[in-house]
């Protein structure tokens, strides 16, 4: 028996060329992408503007399978932490973080992380496999949902943020797929520049989004040296700074780009001496970029610890005197596990290697 298709996992190009292979006019794919992210309607039978044949072939030939909540954390805070259940073996985490301007959704793209970056809780848990689109940009609909925009209308998740479980650009079609339905006027309908995706440094997957969908980009840099970041992020191996730089300037080649958003985890005694932030001046100084430097989130059986608010500030000042951008991000939901490098999930990890997880950008 076929297995029926799920809606979820089409964005509007591959919805238009479905319903041309049926016989169907190609708006009827923008009929149903409003429907079901701007309506919140996955019944087939309430799409009213659908005739009742092609109704009834979408009953019998597709489904709208989602992602299921399985608990919901609330902290301090405010911010929101849900575990989502994927598969019978497997879930992922999804946080919220409301703020007065903006509320933003960190989303998961893998089921654990192959890239054994020694400061994430993630990274330490192994890898089992990819989220499918439908597992991606489900979490953005359920969040919608759970937070009342499909009641109500306000638009609670103003931005959308690739920086949760795994490394995004490893799992490259399911997240582009994502991202279009994301930045697609018939569906969710967000600015480009409120979608940011996270990498480690994959620069085949860097100049290939570039191509895509250019939406907003954050590098995890978290050294200005290569020794150092062979040793903390492992995947330097293959795309050493140097490389990832050049990449970073493709990508930021255009007059009205928005800068490149570099992400700095603040490790004690590893990555935070004066030294280090002198070297990071060299490393951006033709870059439009700005500076995120992270407080490191503690998570079990870890041994960093994280750099004390003085020489986080003296490194700061650095960037700053140096005419970079530079920012110390507030830890948000560290009471639930919910900050930066401590989402963890559940789920049956296969892989540790990244090499495993790479012949799709190959």
């Amino acid at each position: 028996m076929t297995e029926k298709l799920n809606l979820f996992d089409y964005d509007r190009k591959a919805l238009e060329s479905y319903f041309a292979d049926i016989g169907e006019k190609s708006f009827r794919a923008h009929q149903l992408l409003k429907w079901i992210y701007q309506h919140g309607i996955i019944n087939i039978e309430s799409m009213s503007n659908l005739s009742n044949d092609l109704r009834a072939y979408l009953k019998e030939n597709t489904s709208v399978k989602l992602p299921e909540i399985i608990t919901e954390k609330k902290s301090k805070d405010g911010t929101k932490k849900w575990l989502i259940k994927v598969d019978e073996k497997n879930s992922i985490e999804t946080v919220f973080i409301p703020e007065n301007d903006r509320g933003t959704l960190c989303i998961s793209t893998q089921i654990g992380c192959a890239l054994d970056c020694k400061f994430c809780s993630t990274a330490q848990q192994g890898f089992s496999r990819n989220l499918t689109t439908s597992e991606i940009i489900g979490q953005v609909w359920v969040a919608n949902k759970i937070l009342g925009h499909f009641e109500n209308g306000k638009r609670m998740i103003t931005n959308i943020v690739f920086m949760g479980m795994g490394e995004p650009l490893l799992n490259y079609d399911n997240v582009l797929k994502a991202i279009n339905l994301m930045s697609d006027d018939h569906a969710f309908g967000l600015s480009r520049r409120r979608i940011t995706v996270s990498t480690s440094g994959i620069i085949p997957g860097i100049d290939r989004l570039k191509e895509d969908n250019k939406v907003s980009l954050a590098i995890s840099l978290h050294a200005s040296n290569n020794e150092l970041r062979d040793n903390i992020v492992p995947i330097n191996r293959s795309y050493p700074i140097l490389d990832l730089l050049s990449a970073c300037k493709r990508y930021t080649s255009g007059k009205e780009d928005e800068p490149i958003t570099i992400e700095y985890v603040m490790l004690k005694d590893v990555n935070d001496s004066l030294e280090d932030a002198h070297n990071l001046v060299k490393c951006l100084r033709d870059i439009p970029s700005k500076v995120n430097l992270i407080p490191f989130n503690k998570f079990p059986e870890t041994f960093f610890s994280c750099s004390n608010l003085e020489t986080i500030n003296a490194f700061r000042d650095v960037l700053i005197k140096s005419g970079i951008f530079a920012i110390t991000r507030k830890t948000r939901g560290d009471d639930i596990d919910a900050a930066c490098g401590q989402l963890v999930g559940k789920f049956i990890a296969k892989s540790t290697k990244h090499q495993k997880n790479t012949a799709e950008l190959n």
